[in-house]
C-alpha cells in the first residue's frame, strides 16, 4: 500500500508545484483514495474549511462571540459537519485530540458537530482574517506553524478554520473555487516553516454546495 501511495501522491502534489489550482476530490475518486491512504498512515495535517453556510446572513459585526452578527453554518452545514466526523471514523483515519478550531462560530460549530465539543479546543490561532484586525500577521504565522510542525506517525493533526487564511499561507494553488466549504487541505508538514499541500479532500460533499454568496471565508 505504501508504494501505491507514493506513486500516486506526486500527481496530487503537481498543482502546488506548478501553482495551478487544485481540484477538490471526493473519497471515491482515485486521487481522493490516495489521500485517504496517506491519512491512514498518519503524520499529516488536515485543515478543514468550515461547513456549508449557504442561505445564512453575511458577517455583520466581525466580532468574536457575536453569533447573530456572524455568518453561521446552515442546517445542511450541521449535517455535513456530523458526516465529516463519521467519515473519518469509517475510513479509519486517526485523529489527534483535541481538534483545534477557530473562535468564529462557523469554524467552532463545524468542529464540535464533527468531533464533539469535549474534543475541541478553540484557539485564536485559527481566526478568520477579517476578524483578526491588527493581529492578522500573527494569525497567519500561527497557521503556518500548525501546517508545518511535524505530526507523529499514526495520528493526524486536525484544524478547522477559514478559506482566506489558508490561501494567504498556502498560496494560489488553493485559491478560487479550489477550497469549498467542508473541504480539507491535506498537508504534509516538513518542520520549521515548511509544508506541502498534497490535495484538497471532500469527505462529505453536498450537491450544489461549497460556496456562499458573501465575501471572505
Amino acid at each position: 500500500m505504501l508504494r501505491r501511495t507514493v506513486l500516486a501522491l506526486p500527481f496530487l502534489a503537481a498543482p502546488a508545484l506548478a501553482q495551478s489550482r487544485f481540484v477538490p476530490v471526493p473519497t471515491e475518486a482515485p486521487e481522493g483514495a490516495a489521500l485517504v491512504a496517506r491519512l491512514r498512515q498518519g503524520g499529516m495535517v488536515l485543515f478543514f474549511r468550515h461547513a456549508d453556510t449557504r442561505g445564512e446572513n453575511c458577517d455583520i459585526t466581525f466580532r468574536v462571540g457575536d453569533r447573530p452578527g456572524q455568518r453561521n453554518i446552515s442546517p445542511a452545514g450541521v449535517a455535513q459537519s456530523r458526516r465529516i466526523g463519521e467519515r473519518l471514523r469509517e475510513l479509519g483515519i486517526p485523529v489527534t485530540l483535541p481538534v483545534l478550531a477557530g473562535p468564529v462560530y462557523r469554524a467552532r460549530d463545524t468542529a464540535e458537530h464533527a468531533f464533539g465539543a469535549a474534543n475541541v479546543v478553540v484557539t485564536d490561532s485559527l481566526l478568520a482574517d477579517d476578524f483578526s484586525g491588527a493581529r492578522l500577521q500573527w494569525v497567519l504565522d500561527e497557521h503556518r506553524r500548525l501546517f508545518a510542525e511535524p505530526v507523529p506517525r499514526g495520528t493526524n493533526r486536525v484544524l478547522v478554520g477559514h478559506r482566506t487564511p489558508g490561501i494567504m499561507v498556502a498560496g494560489d494553488a488553493v485559491a478560487g473555487r479550489a477550497f469549498p466549504e467542508g473541504g480539507a487541505l491535506v498537508i504534509e508538514p516538513r518542520g520549521g516553516r515548511d509544508f506541502r499541500v498534497l490535495g484538497i479532500w471532500m469527505p462529505a460533499p453536498i450537491e450544489g454546495g461549497g460556496f456562499h454568496q458573501c465575501g471572505g471565508g
